[in-house]
């Protein structure tokens, strides 16, 4: 099995949860649902756009390689190393979230403070440990190359649905 659709949904849905980022806290209203759907939806879309990044990387990795089986095991392998490290954090930000979701209010803003926004914090980290698992799991510099690629495109997401839709003028 390929680790690109598995890569391709975990990076959809942190695209998501960046939109939603970009405009957390821009609302004093209570209710405010349509707001954030609308935020996540607009990150999903700015996401799915800038992963389609790693996907043309990967596919003239394939078609410029002279041993094109060879590379696409080798992007295989380094997949699963960059999917590790990302299932580990995104475990964490699940586990994260259930306590914030099922818990009384206090015990859900500590899982706020002590949980989700370090995690929050930690993605830059857990995109460089992906990148490190993909090269030594036997992805090589395609790997590397690819890993390092869609990293770049997640990490864009916020800034650039908040550049977009929420900043502030002044």
């Amino acid at each position: 099995m390929t680790p690109a659709v598995p890569l391709a949904l975990l990076g959809l849905v942190d695209a998501a949860f960046s939109g939603f980022r970009a405009y957390a806290g821009r609302d004093a209203r209570i209710r405010k649902h349509r707001a954030t759907a609308r935020a996540a939806l607009r990150g999903l879309i700015v996401g799915a756009v800038l992963l389609l990044a790693p996907a043309l990387t990967a596919a003239l990795l394939l078609l410029s390689a002279s041993d094109q089986s060879r590379t696409y095991d080798a992007l295989a392998s380094g997949g699963l190393g960059y999917l590790l490290p990302l299932t580990v954090y995104a475990t964490a930000v699940l586990l994260s979230l259930a306590v914030y979701f099922l818990l009384p209010f206090r015990a859900s803003t500590l899982a706020m403070v002590v949980g989700l926004g370090p995690l929050t914090l930690l993605r830059p980290v857990a995109i460089a440990a992906a990148c490190l698992g993909a090269l030594l799991n036997g992805g090589g510099g395609p790997a590397l190359l690819l890993g390092a690629v869609a990293g770049a495109a997640v990490l864009c997401v916020e800034p650039a649905v908040h550049r977009r839709w929420y900043r502030q003028v002044l």
